[in-house]
């Protein structure tokens, strides 16, 4: 056994050993790559230009595309350069870099997700207040809240995550690293310990799902009661595609990290995970 500071660099998975299939999965990475650019590009561009976008829901949307783009330039570049050049390796700095900014922006882009939630169930049962509530200070407040919260998180697991001793063998089972995967390579003692730490961690993030679930059901009864179908559909439309945002996420989510433990990773659950945000330009 060895401490994880003394492995010199980490083996990402070989999603194959075709030369065909390594360069068309360089083509796939790089696709997904332009289209988070182009996509959360335009969407900052315009939030920032427009001045009927200059308001809590837009200022919110803009940090989120931030997130996406945050998280797809963590791990994909290094996804291209592997898949262009045949080669497993990742440096033990670049993993713990990689870990760290991936979990902090994920966790990030989840509470901005549940602050979105807040500010739909505001403006459908609560017009009155929405401006009080939701003024540009408190915005302002919540957005440090999720960014601190999202770097927190990430700081917490990367350092107790890379303080494990790992055996020697260092073959990720992922092309990116993340947090289950390292804990493969732990001895059994301090893999329970990173396990606790993941399951109490996980009450915060249950929390936000509670919320979320909650305010929607109140969403849905405000909608309900209003007369006309046409305020009806008006009010939908502005909260169906969050809540289709929400799904993706967290379906994704569970599908990439409660799946059987032989079964392959595959590149386009990633994808789906880092295009979610395109329903919101709806």
């Amino acid at each position: 056994m060895s401490n994880s500071s003394s492995m010199a660099q980490f083996l990402l998975l070989a999603l194959t050993d075709r030369r065909e299939l390594q360069l068309l999965h360089f083509w796939l990475f790089l696709g997904i790559s332009l289209a988070a650019l182009l996509g959360n590009g335009l969407i900052l561009s315009a939030v920032a230009c427009d001045h009927h976008l200059h308001t809590p829901m837009g200022f919110f949307l803009l940090n989120l595309s931030l997130t996406d783009l945050g998280s797809i330039c963590t791990t994909v570049p290094k996804a291209i350069h592997n898949s262009l050049w045949g080669t497993r390796i990742i440096s033990y700095m670049e993993c713990a870099a990689q870990l760290f900014l991936f979990t902090f922006f994920m966790s990030a882009e989840y509470c901005f997700l549940t602050i979105m939630c807040y500010d739909r169930y505001v403006a459908i049962c609560k017009p009155l207040h929405y401006r009080t509530l939701l003024g540009s200070r408190a915005c302002a407040h919540m957005a440090e809240a999720a960014w601190a919260t999202g770097f927190l998180n990430a700081l917490l697991h990367t350092a107790n995550t890379f303080s494990l001793p790992l055996w020697k063998d260092n073959a990720l089972g992922q092309f990116f690293c993340e947090i289950p995967h390292i804990l493969k390579l732990s001895c059994s003692g301090t893999y329970l310990r990173e396990t606790g730490l993941l399951a109490f961690s996980a009450f915060p993030f249950l929390g936000c799902f509670v919320f979320i679930v909650f305010s929607y059901v109140q969403i849905f009864r405000a909608v309900l009661r209003i007369p006309s179908e046409q305020g009806q559909h008006k009010a939908f439309s502005t909260c169906l595609p969050h809540l289709a945002v929400v799904f993706l996420f967290i379906s994704t989510s569970f599908f990439s990290y409660l799946k059987p433990p032989l079964s392959p990773p595959q590149p386009w659950t990633l994808c789906l995970l880092f295009c979610t945000q395109w329903f919101l330009q709806h």
